[in-house]
C-alpha cells in the first residue's frame, strides 16, 4: 500500500506507508476498500484505499492505554 498521508503513528513512530503490522479485515466499499489494521503499538487503524492511495483515517490509542475515564466507566 502506497500512503497519501507521509505520516507515521504518533504513539510508536511506525510509518503509515509501511506494511501494517497486523491486517484485522479488509471491507470492499464502492470507492475501494477499508482496511482495519493494528500498528506495532498495539493501536487500532481504520485505512482508506482507493485510486488515490492509501490513507489512515482514524487511529486509536495504543491497547492497553488508559482513557481518562473513571475505573468503573463503560468507556473503558
Amino acid at each position: 500500500m502506497t500512503s497519501t498521508t507521509g505520516t507515521a503513528c504518533p504513539h510508536c513512530g511506525w510509518p503509515d506507508g509501511a506494511e501494517p503490522y497486523q491486517m484485522v479485515s479488509r471491507h470492499t466499499t464502492a470507492a475501494g476498500s477499508t482496511v482495519w489494521t493494528r500498528c506495532a503499538c498495539g493501536s487500532l487503524q481504520v485505512r482508506s484505499v482507493d485510486a488515490r492511495g492509501m490513507r489512515v483515517v482514524s487511529r486509536s490509542r495504543p491497547s492497553g492505554t488508559s482513557t481518562g475515564a473513571p475505573a468503573n466507566s463503560p468507556c473503558r
